[in-house]
């Protein structure tokens, strides 16, 4: 049976996130691409942020997570969403983030938000657009660094160029929501 909350993220991420035209993004990654998604806008809608913090919650029952976690700026409404859904469930699931480099004034934190601060604490790191990792595998590095253990990776939408396969050949337990076709048009469910 469909999933109905996927159905209708799927719907809110064709409508908000997909941008396609002749001249070509630069990505992050530093890749270019005739299409770009900001998956940023629907997870800061409010139907989609409800549905994002939902699925995940649902996705990490079971596996012991002590917190969710994220790159900024991307992740935050991801982590946000989840650790709102979480008030109202049995466990619930703080929200941290992960800065590109430790802010230079005030606490000079790289990491912001209730990170457990028990070493071996499991944490999930969430990402809302992934090409080849790069970006979310730094936000993992400093995260273990600090002790913690990424016991799960949820990626919102995957590119399919190779992000999603680097982490997992690394040993990192990743799921994907939606991938985009080999020929880079529409979205499209993932098995999950």
């Amino acid at each position: 049976m469909p999933d109905k909350r996927m159905e209708r993220l799927l719907a809110l991420l064709k409508q908000y996130s997909w941008i396609e035209r002749d001249q070509e993004f630069t990505l992050a990654s530093g890749r270019r691409s005739r299409y770009y998604i900001d998956a940023r806008l629907p997870t800061l809608h409010p139907e989609g942020a409800k549905l994002v913090g939902d699925i995940i919650y649902s996705l990490l029952e079971g596996t012991g997570v002590e917190a969710v976690g994220g790159m900024a700026t991307a992740a935050i409404p991801m982590v946000t969403a989840v650790a709102l859904v979480s008030a109202d469930r049995p466990r619930s699931l703080p929200a941290f983030y992960v800065r590109e480099q430790a802010k230079e004034h005030g606490t000079q934190r790289a990491i912001e938000g209730p990170f457990p601060s028990q070493r071996g604490a499991k944490v999930a790191m969430l990402e809302d657009t992934i090409t080849t990792g790069g970006s979310l595998l730094r936000a993992i590095q400093q995260v273990e660094a600090e002790g913690a253990v990424v016991a799960k990776v949820v990626v919102l939408v995957d590119r399919r160029e190779g992000g999603c396969e680097k982490l997992r050949s690394m040993g990192y337990d990743v799921t994907t929501l939606f991938v985009v076709p080999e020929e880079g048009c529409l979205m499209e469910l993932s098995i999950c």
